[in-house]
Order: structure tokens, then C-alpha cells, then sequence
């Protein structure tokens, strides 16, 4: 498995608002040695929700330093509670996290970077600007958010990067155009984007518009975003009268492995695919939030990762499990 959860404890050192809907929490683990960890590293949390243990993944903001590990969370009303759990912590309080993880591959030897970062997907970002801005790589970074107002650490960095931090604004007009920045970029460019899944759909599409390499769009995403609202649904299991209602909450996953219907997994991210299972009948529409399938893979229906992607209305899914192979 990539992802080993080695659970520590830590403190919740302080936090501050730095945009409307938008917290950061400074942690600290209590034997923490400040080492350095890889750009577009992750840590997991352990949240209570609804009384029940649940795992939230957060990006760290910025590279490693001596104070502890900065997260920064968007409070979102419509999510699965895991910000609204955040958010009613204060300084003091006891945590269990793991320590950093990132399958963010950085090439380091590009000549030319473009960075895009959407809303509060601009918490991976920072780092990676602070990286390539401390190298004098040539690297311009786009920030597309609503205005101006919402855009947490707008000044750190339009102060590491002058003119080469690009803001796109909704409210002034300046929406981000994926199309024009992609054509501009030379070949042989990277291109780290993290952002909401629509927004990627679109980046993965102009980015081959363009004719550049798709393994050159390297990407963090947002485990919990969507084209549909979060809300809940049901999963009948094939063969069987089981009916299980996926609160919005929860995860499929986690509501198929505490009902003892044993699914596979590793990242929990939408990322490698490991808990993907069959679907044999979809009653609604399936709302794919993963990374791993291909667009036509998602429009097949034929598959959905336990972990991330939800639905609306009923599916019937085919777990492989089988009673009496036990």
C-alpha cells in the first residue's frame, strides 16, 4: 500500500481567518523534528461526525517549518462535516494525524511551470510556488477565485511573485481562461493545478487541446467535489435483500465496510482506484469524484470508487463478496 497511516498524536496550536469561509489551523505533532516534506503533501485528520470516527484529508499550506503543520479549510456547509468539525476547534485541542503523504511528482528540471489553483485549492499551490520561486524557476501562477475578498494568501503571494501571480476574479470579469493559458505555455511546460472536479475535467481537456503530454498536468483534487450536490443515497447489494442508505456524511466506502461488506482500499483520495467495484444498476445518476477512470470509463457507469464518488437516487452495486466463499 502507498498510503501507510502511522497515526500521532498533536495540539492544535492556533488558528485565523484569512478570507471569509476560510481558516487556517497551525498543528503541531508532539515529537515533531520540522523535517521537509515532498510538494503537494497531505496529512489526515481524525474527525467526529454525527459521533462517529471519521478521516478527513487536508492539504499542507506552504513548505516545512519549525511551528508545525499548516492546513487551511473552507467552511463548507454542503460538504460531509468534516470543516464544520474543524471549525469548532480551538487552540489546545488534542489530535490524532498522519504524518505527510503526497503523490504529487514535481520535475524539477522543466524550463517553464504554470501553476492553477482554484478557490481553496490554492493550499497545495503555495508550496509549490514557494519551491520553484526559491529555484528562480520561470513559473506563473493562476488563481481563479470569485473575488478578490475570498482569496486566502493573496498578499504572500503576490509578494513572491509580482506580476507573475495572474488573478482571476469572477466579480471583476476576469474569468480563467484554460483554453488561451494552456496555448500559450511552450511544449516541454508542467502545469500543477489543483481545484474542484469540474474545474479539472476542463484543465485535462484544454490541456490536450493544446498538444501538450498529459502526464505533464500533474494534479492534487477535492476528494469531496462533485458535479451534484452531496446528499444522501442509497446502494443495494447484488444477490442479496441488503439496502444501505449513504448518509452525506459518510463515505460508501465506510458504510459498506462497517455493514461487513469488506471493499479493498488505499488512498482514500480517489486517486488509485483500489476500492473500485461493480455497478450492475444505476436508479438516478452516479456523480464520479474520483481521478482514476477516464471520461469514458465515467459515462459507462460500469465502475465507482467507494471512496469519493457518490449518487443521487439508488445504484446496485456487485461487491464480489461472496458468504459462502468465506
Amino acid at each position: 500500500m502507498r498510503f501507510i497511516e502511522t497515526w500521532i498524536p498533536a495540539t492544535l496550536v492556533s488558528t485565523r481567518d484569512l478570507a471569509p469561509g476560510i481558516r487556517e489551523f497551525l498543528i503541531r505533532p508532539d515529537q515533531f523534528d520540522a523535517a521537509a516534506y515532498p510538494v503537494g503533501s497531505h496529512i489526515n485528520i481524525s474527525v467526529t461526525i454525527d459521533g462517529l470516527p471519521e478521516t478527513r484529508s487536508y492539504s499542507l499550506v506552504g513548505e516545512a517549518t519549525s511551528a508545525g503543520f499548516k492546513i487551511a479549510v473552507r467552511r463548507a456547509d454542503d460538504s460531509r462535516g468534516g470543516s464544520r468539525y474543524m471549525w469548532q476547534l480551538a487552540p489546545g485541542a488534542r489530535l490524532d494525524i498522519t504524518q505527510p503523504a503526497s503523490l504529487l511528482a514535481v520535475d524539477w528540471a522543466r524550463e517553464h511551470y504554470c501553476l492553477i489553483a482554484g478557490g481553496i485549492g490554492i493550499t497545495p499551490i503555495l508550496g509549490a510556488a514557494q519551491a520553484l520561486a526559491r529555484r528562480g524557476a520561470d513559473v506563473t501562477l493562476h488563481y481563479a477565485v470569485r473575488s478578490r475578498g475570498e482569496a486566502a494568501y493573496l498578499d504572500d503571494l503576490a509578494a513572491m511573485l509580482g506580476d507573475r501571480l495572474v488573478v482571476h476574479a469572477s466579480d471583476e470579469g476576469r474569468r480563467l481562461d484554460l483554453d488561451a493559458v494552456f496555448a500559450s505555455l511552450p511544449q516541454g511546460a508542467l502545469a500543477l493545478f489543483c481545484g474542484p472536479m469540474r474545474m479539472l475535467d476542463a484543465a485535462r481537456h484544454a490541456w490536450i487541446g493544446a498538444g501538450h503530454p498529459l502526464p505533464d498536468l500533474r494534479y492534487e483534487t477535492f476528494g469531496s467535489s462533485g458535479t451534484l450536490p452531496t446528499e444522501t443515497f442509497r446502494v443495494r447489494l447484488k444477490g442479496s435483500d441488503v439496502e444501505l442508505e449513504i448518509p452525506r456524511e459518510r463515505s460508501m466506502l465506510d458504510v459498506l465496510n462497517a455493514s461487513g461488506h469488506d471493499v479493498m482500499y488505499d488512498c482514500k483520495r480517489g486517486e488509485c482506484g483500489l476500492c473500485a467495484i461493480n455497478v450492475v444498476e444505476v436508479d438516478g445518476e452516479i456523480d464520479h469524484r474520483d481521478v482514476f477512470f477516464s471520461d469514458h470509463q465515467k459515462q459507462s457507469n460500469q465502475k465507482i470508487c467507494a471512496c469519493v464518488s457518490r449518487a443521487r437516487g439508488t445504484i446496485t452495486v456487485d461487491t464480489l463478496l461472496r458468504a459462502d466463499a468465506i
